[in-house]
């Protein structure tokens, strides 16, 4: 379906506003991790004992390099999930954004350069020689 550049125009300022309502956000995947701990005599060295956790992380990246945030509590755990999940929308509505004006620019007529610009003339160099150092 063919949208007319107006309505484009519309549809890009409608996504513009909805990525300026967006609450905190951040990048990142929430994961839980269970396991065995290093001390030998600990219960969950024991048969049929469960291991340590499930004990949450947010991970992401940092110029490159992969971090990772312990989430000590249900409290933290949830704001994460919310500033998590909040950047997912971001993402998507950046996609619609950027496709959207792709569109924009793609169906907008190219305009001729004004009649001064053309008109303009070319700096002439300087028909002084520099002075010898």
């Amino acid at each position: 379906m063919t949208h007319s550049l107006p309505d484009l125009e519309q549809q890009r300022e409608v996504i513009a506003q909805r990525i300026a309502q967006l609450g905190d956000l951040r990048p990142g995947s929430i994961t839980g991790t269970s396991g065995r701990c290093g001390k030998p005599h600990c219960r969950c060295h024991q048969p049929g004992e469960p291991g340590h956790g499930p004990n949450f992380r947010l991970t992401y990246k940092v110029n490159g390099k992969t971090v990772s945030e312990a989430l000590s509590t249900p409290a933290a755990i949830q704001k994460a999930e919310r500033e998590v999940e909040e950047f997912r929308k971001f993402q998507q509505l950046t996609r619609e954004f950027l496709g959207t004006s792709a569109e924009i620019c793609r169906l907008r007529p190219v305009e001729e350069e004004a009649e001064t610009e053309r008109k303009k003339k070319r700096s002439k160099r300087s028909g002084k020689r520099s002075r010898a150092k």
